[in-house]
């Protein structure tokens, strides 16, 4: 088994449905405590699985009193109910990549997923970018599809989330790996909030999709 680390590309690109505020509740506190308390107050964690994940988070990483804090602690506790690639539904991740193509390329693959589920013939939906610089050592699974087939599998996550637990629990950053989505580009998965820094919001995007074709309109929007 290859085992290699590499540093994450920067900067990288995150793109989040627009039609979800960046909620500030993290950005202008200055303690953990705080943070906590506003949560509370704000109604975070009137939802069980959100306190949940909060507590599951270590308290050394969480990341507040900086613009832009919210919005990673929110793709930590805000988590899809079957968990994604790379992460269990206990806790989740920031999920990046090298280029905004392969950003557009990600969201709109499950974008389709989406319309397919709701039998509607298509979908279009606005993003907003979220550029970022990743600290720390990752495990690089690029160019390795051949030998970890599991962990590359388009039908099931079981393998990768077992995988991605341990790179977690173990400590580490996260995990560098190929595109499914846009030949050629990268994804990164970030364990460590804290890790996440410079994080900026950029232009906006609207992506459309058709439910049983394989072409993605991406538009960059004026503001």
């Amino acid at each position: 088994m290859i085992i290699r680390y590499s540093a994450a590309p920067r900067p990288s690109f995150r793109l989040v449905p627009s039609r979800y505020p960046p909620i500030g509740l993290f950005d202008t506190v200055s303690t953990a405590a705080d943070a906590e308390a506003v949560m509370d107050l704000a109604g975070w964690t009137n939802d069980r699985l959100v306190s949940e994940r909060l507590n599951r988070l270590p308290r050394e990483q969480w990341v507040y009193g900086r613009p832009n804090a919210s919005v990673v602690m929110a793709s930590y506790l805000h988590v899809a109910p079957s968990g994604m690639r790379f992460n269990g539904p206990d806790l989740g991740a920031w999920y990046a990549s090298s280029e905004i193509a392969t950003a557009a390329a990600e969201v709109a693959h499950h974008l389709r997923r989406e319309a397919v589920a709701r039998k509607v013939a298509g979908m279009t939906r606005v993003y907003r970018t979220y550029a970022a610089t990743l600290l720390g050592d990752y495990r690089d699974l690029r160019n390795l599809q051949v030998d970890h087939p599991d962990l590359y599998s388009r039908p099931s996550y079981d393998a990768g989330q077992i995988f991605g637990e341990s790179i977690r629990q173990e400590g580490g950053a996260g995990i560098l790996f190929d595109s499914l989505r846009r030949r050629q580009g990268c994804n990164i998965v970030a364990y460590r909030p804290t890790n996440i820094i410079d994080v900026v919001q950029a232009d906006h995007y609207e992506v459309s999709v058709e439910a049983c074709g394989r072409t993605i309109q991406v538009k960059r929007l004026t503001v």
